[in-house]
């Protein structure tokens, strides 16, 4: 299985990504080891995420929430 997931950053921005083992991405990216992106806003807390069989799947839903506004993103999982 394949997920992706937003996180919610320590600077109250969000970070999308995808993964095929959702917990031990979530660690990395609190451990430092995740995404540059990740790296100066910790703590990250996940706050939405889907499954999919297939990566290519997963990472076409990546890139359409990638192209959301803020708000959009938001409304997914408030």
């Amino acid at each position: 299985m394949y997920y992706i997931y937003i996180l919610k950053c320590a600077d109250q921005t969000y970070y999308t990504g995808y993964t095929n083992d959702l917990n031990r991405r979530v660690k990395e990216h609190n451990d430092g080891q995740g995404a540059k992106y990740t790296k100066g806003r910790r703590p990250v807390k996940l706050v939405y995420s889907e499954k999919y069989s297939s990566k290519s799947k997963a990472m076409q839903r990546e890139y359409e929430i990638k192209q959301l506004r803020r708000e959009e993103k938001i409304k997914l999982f408030d």
